[in-house]
């Protein structure tokens, strides 16, 4: 695709390992527009070549800034930039929640990854889990209140990613005070029954050019937290990769039936909740029981690591799928004027 972008930081915790996931794309791909996406919310274009501490102040010295306008797209100073699709690495925050697809919509920019519907309701634990749960699919029990199961819990922020602000609770008491001093829990939060023993798997989903199920992996707890955590996923190996450079085992070694299981709920998962692009799926397993637990639709590192395919090939792929199938449809069929020549004054109708 010529003209392809890649945006990536955004005002969100994973900012930080957005830049990285964005900095390997716009490598992989070559030639591209590279857009950061300030913590303030501003947007500038940067060298794709850049490095990830070029941005701990902020963007790069001199790097242009640019807006982000209704029907015109990404403009510069004096010009819209002449892009074909954008590349969201985007994790976190309004960059997966279809804050950002939304904008891009109404901007007419074509870009990979999930939809607006598809990005919040993976971004909604509860949602989520309320629409597996409907689907019939193994979950545990997630409630957005004190649980009427017994502790211990572990407690999410109800929109967020990657692990950042879970912690593992014994009471009721304690759960307050978390919910209260906390800001990742400021806009609400679930709460699981923790299963002590209960390891991770994942795989990941990819939709173009057909749908497609990767290796499974078992993610491996380094740092011997309770749960796996931010620095399991990101840091446990110096970050140098995002999540690509975390202990795992890849492909995990399970039974048949419980590869089989994964792989028969992770088809069914992307048509429930839509899965556009590349997205990850987690899973718990505790002893024999296999639970899906969330999805991640625009994971650390794209999860290049999952995938038996050159990275390049990958992208390649998400921005086929953003040219050929479109996130939205935008319609007025239907409004002919009839309501209007009907309707009768305002003033009527104001009573």
């Amino acid at each position: 695709m010529p003209n392809p972008a890649v945006i990536f930081g955004g005002p969100s915790p994973e900012h930080d390992v957005s830049i990285l996931t964005g900095l390997q794309a716009a490598r992989a791909l070559g030639a591209v527009t590279a857009v950061y996406w300030a913590k303030t919310g501003d947007f500038f274009e940067v060298d794709p070549a850049a490095e990830g501490r070029d941005f701990l102040d902020g963007p790069p010295r001199k790097a242009p800034p640019l807006r982000l306008v209704a029907g015109e797209g990404l403009v510069g100073k004096k010009r819209s930039l002449d892009i074909a699709a954008v590349v969201n690495c985007c994790h976190g925050g309004p960059g997966e929640d279809g804050t950002l697809q939304a904008a891009f919509d109404l901007a007419g920019i074509r870009y990979t990854g999930p939809t607006l519907a598809g990005a919040a309701l993976g971004m909604d634990k509860l949602a989520f889990g309320n629409v597996m749960t409907a689907a019939g699919l193994p979950s545990l029990p997630r409630t957005a209140g004190v649980p009427d199961f017994r502790g211990p819990w572990i407690v999410k922020p109800r929109f967020g990613g990657s692990s950042i602000g879970i912690e593992v609770v014994e009471d009721a008491d304690t759960l307050a005070a978390l919910a209260r001093t906390s800001p990742h829990l400021r806009n609400g939060y679930v709460v699981e029954p923790y299963r002590p023993d209960a390891y991770d798997l994942n795989v990941g989903i990819r939709t173009w050019p057909v749908v497609e199920l990767s290796l499974i992996e078992k993610p491996v707890r380094s740092t011997g937290g309770a749960i796996l955590g931010f620095a399991d996923k990101y840091l446990a190996a110096g970050g140098e990769g995002g999540m690509a450079s975390a202990p795992r085992e890849l492909p995990a070694q399970l039974p048949d039936a419980m590869e089989k299981q994964v792989r028969d709920i992770g088809a069914q998962v992307a048509e429930l909740a839509g899965v556009r692009g590349v997205a990850r799926l987690d899973f718990l397993v505790d002893g024999d029981a296999l639970y899906v637990n969330e999805i991640n639709t625009i994971p650390g590192s794209l999860a290049k690591y999952l995938w038996e395919l050159p990275f390049p090939q990958l992208l390649r792929d998400l921005l086929a799928e953003a040219e050929q199938r479109p996130t939205h449809h935008y319609t007025a069929a239907g409004a002919d004027g009839t309501a209007l020549r009907s309707a009768g004054s305002i003033a009527g109708k104001l009573g």
